[in-house]
């Protein structure tokens, strides 16, 4: 390889990892740092990367990789359990919406075959921002986070039509063009049928011979020898690769080692989709776009207010509340990835002038650095706007439970009804204990409602949902969801209204005990380390430890908070605010001849476990100890804490 080839690969990672990081800290997707980051290194800017055929080819690649992953998780079921929404609601969005943008675009003067491609371009909206704060805030379960996903579950079936027709419209000739577009579409349609046929009877028995192999290796490299065939076959049918990375997807989701797939091929993914967004960001040039800026800011406007209205209006015409439809309008009112995927095949076959693309690149750009904070406060938006009508489902779903919980007493309310809920359940059951579950997920709740537990739909983060809950007759809450905000929020909203329900909380580590408790939790149990308390118990037992001493030593850790158990070894990371660390007292360090109450460890938080001397090692030993040259200290405390009371035990200066 050149030394130049090398010296952009270096710029590119490092500016790469900075970007991400960057990102991640302010809690936005990696997919805005990879944009940031083509624009900042590329030759519009810093000028420290120029876009070559090299980083074209390896942005195809991302391209097929993540039209790969979309197809990889497209699962027909659930298209079918969501028809009405994916093929009602999110046909309508795509269509008006696309032909809404292309009309805008030619009357601006721009050609009808570019003005329908950048119609579609801004019709699409981010899959990746939209499901990953939704995820964050518990709604994706919702009726507007359902909406919502069925809609981005259409837009992400129709990328496969445009890629179909964009490289029919950079033909440019009107003359036997729906013809060639019908051809085209049946080619697709063949595709789909072959393909499919292929990853049901062909490559079931492939992958059975692969996996029996049991090598890695074999199995990683013939899951990308059979996506980008497939690929090439689309290719070599007159389509694009992006459309047979695809299908290529959607027949490995139809085998049974779709999780396996999945698991390696991230790497490969992430990587390249990284290249692809990058690849934008360098399209970008920051001096065509000072010339246009009024007409980017018009068409930011136009693409949030005006896209969020359009999906407004058509979940209201669905039947849905002013607050449901405003919701859904803000989740989707951004630009997203298949957008670009649109625009930078447009690009390369010149359907649109450099300066209608720089002007609809950072338009989607900056729609989906926006696209954050608004769903964040989607919730609060509706509230202001619609508070009786948004408000009237809730309330509809809170008498519902109140109706069915109305004659419960000295039950059990489960916030959250998983593996975990379901399981507490039917312990209760067994017992005779009433309970109410509480959850989000229409399916989960469907099925276990007819199978006939005591489950119901409803946010346990309102109060009204918890009161109906029979919240002032119950005997115990049990908090099952394993993210400590939501806990939280859950916490306050009961103590609001009873100060005396002893309420356990399940959390998957210490991080978030002391804070849970202080939010008025009764107790918390920390799944690792209750985990480790019941195998230690498995094994004492099998040991012959009497069973009277195994049982003091796990309740005196429970009285404990678990002290001893919440420091630990740990390797460069590990990102837990306790640990243990052992150091070894120098001959000429000031610890030498001290004793360790003299050493004021307890003024920075660290605290001394054990000390061994001589091969013997003493638990919690005592402060009035002097220290010796040679003694090994075990330590407990923060990782900064720790490196700076190492001083302490070092040579002296």
């Amino acid at each position: 390889m050149e030394h130049h080839a090398i010296d952009g690969v270096l710029i590119l990672l490092a500016f790469a990892v900075l970007g991400v990081a960057i990102f991640r800290r302010l809690h936005l997707p990696p997919v805005l740092g990879y944009l940031f980051v083509g624009i900042a290194i590329g030759p519009h800017a810093l000028g420290l990367l120029q876009d070559s055929d090299l980083i074209h080819l390896l942005a195809e690649i991302g391209l097929v990789f993540l039209l790969f992953t979309i197809g990889l998780e497209f699962s027909i079921s659930h298209f079918l359990s969501m028809r009405k929404i994916v093929l009602g609601l999110g046909g309508a969005q795509v269509l008006l919406s696309t032909f809404s943008g292309a009309l805008i675009a030619l009357l601006s003067g721009v050609s009808w075959a570019g003005s329908l491609v950048a119609g579609g371009a801004l019709a699409m909206s981010s899959t990746a921002i939209v499901v990953k704060q939704l995820n964050e805030q518990l709604e994706i379960h919702s009726r507007h986070g359902r909406l919502a996903l069925g809609v981005l579950l259409f837009q992400d079936l129709a990328v496969v039509p445009f890629l179909v027709a964009i490289p029919i419209l950079a033909g440019g000739a009107l003359d036997g063009l729906w013809l060639s577009l019908a051809i085209a579409l049946l080619k697709g349609v063949l595709a789909v049928v072959i393909m499919l046929a292929a990853g049901r009877w062909l490559l079931r028995p492939l992958f059975h011979v692969i996996a029996a192999a049991k090598s890695t290796e074999l199995f990683t490299l013939t899951v990308l020898l059979v996506s980008l065939t497939a690929a090439w076959v689309t290719y070599l049918l007159g389509l694009s690769l992006a459309m047979g990375a695809f299908l290529a997807g959607m027949m490995l989701s139809e085998t049974e080692y779709r999780h396996q797939i999945e698991t390696d091929i991230r790497s490969f993914r992430d990587v390249l989709m990284g290249l692809f967004f990058i690849s934008i960001g360098l399209r970008l040039n920051l001096h065509t776009l000072a010339e246009v800026w009024p007409l980017v800011l018009l068409m930011l406007v136009g693409l949030i207010v005006g896209k969020g209205l359009l999906v407004m209006a058509l979940t209201r015409w669905a039947g849905y509340e002013n607050g449901v439809a405003l919701r859904t309008g803000v989740a989707l009112a951004q630009g997203g990835e298949f957008g670009f995927a649109l625009l930078a095949l447009a690009l390369n076959r010149n359907l649109l002038s450099p300066t209608d693309s720089q002007a609809i690149l950072a338009t989607i750009i900056l729609s989906m650095l926006l696209a954050p904070p608004l769903l964040r406060y989607n919730g609060r938006m509706a509230k202001a706007l619609f508070a009786r009508t948004y408000l009237r489902g809730r309330h509809a779903d809170t008498r519902h439970l109140g109706w069915a919980a109305r004659e419960l007493g000295d039950h059990v309310i489960i916030c959250g009804f998983g593996r975990i809920g379901q399981n507490l359940a039917r312990f209760l059951r067994a017992d005779g204990v009433d309970y109410v579950a509480l959850d989000l997920d229409p399916y989960l709740i469907r099925d276990a409602w007819e199978a006939g537990e005591h489950v119901f739909y409803g946010d346990s983060t309102h109060g009204e949902i918890l009161r109906a809950a029979g919240l002032s007759r119950a005997r115990a809450m049990v908090i099952t969801f394993d993210d400590a905000h939501t806990a939280e929020r859950i916490i306050e909203a009961a103590r609001k209204r009873r100060a005396d329900l002893p309420i356990l909380v399940r959390t998957r580590d210490e991080a978030d005990l002391e804070r849970l408790e202080k939010m008025g939790a009764t107790q918390v149990v920390p799944e690792t380390l209750e985990s480790s308390m019941l195998l230690a118990r498995v094994l004492l037992q099998r040991l012959d430890i009497p069973d009277e001493v195994i049982n003091e030593r796990i309740e005196q850790e429970r009285a404990d908070h678990y002290r001893s158990l919440r420091g630990l070894f740990a390797g460069e990371a590990e990102a837990l605010r306790e640990r243990l660390h052992s150091v070894t007292v120098q001959p000429e360090a000031k610890a030498a001849g001290s004793t360790i109450a003299a050493l004021d460890l307890d003024s920075a938080g660290i605290r001394v476990e054990a000390i061994r001397r001589g091969g013997i090692r003493g638990e919690n030993p005592d402060e009035n100890l002097q220290l010796e040259p040679g003694d090994v200290l075990v330590l407990r405390g923060g990782r900064d804490a720790l490196k700076r009371a190492e001083s302490l035990f070092d040579h002296g200066d």
